[in-house]
């Protein structure tokens, strides 16, 4: 299995269109077993084809902070399941969802200024 975090300096970005790169991490046996990371696409992310470019390489699950309802569709479109609401250091977030201890905030980012969200 693999879950992908939108990433800036080995930290969650709150802001998933925007972030500087995906962590993606490789689970086996409840167990991080590798790390690679997929460069983030420029431009807002839910308007992107990251969630293809994430799907392809196996992602199915993606941890993130704040993501706008577009970006959850876009990415459950792709067979991608969201946990919204995490914070903190990359590894750290992973290793508290393999423990049981995320559970999706339910929150989603409502202000966007750049206007990449809107519902069409």
């Amino acid at each position: 299995m693999k879950i992908a975090l939108p990433s800036r300096n080995e930290m969650i970005d709150s802001h998933f269109g925007h972030c500087e790169y995906f962590t993606v991490f490789t689970i086996e046996d409840s167990k991080i077993t590798q790390h690679e990371t997929i460069p983030s696409p420029a431009g807002c992310g839910c308007k992107s084809n990251i969630a293809s470019v994430l799907a392809a390489s196996g992602v199915t699950l993606m941890l993130a902070g704040n993501m706008g309802d577009g970006a959850v569709n876009v990415l459950s479109n792709s067979g991608i399941d969201v946990i919204r609401g995490c914070m903190g250091r990359t590894e750290d977030v992973a290793l508290a969802w393999l423990n049981g201890n995320l559970t999706d905030s339910g929150d989603s980012c409502h202000e966007h200024e750049h206007g990449c969200h809107h519902d069409s």
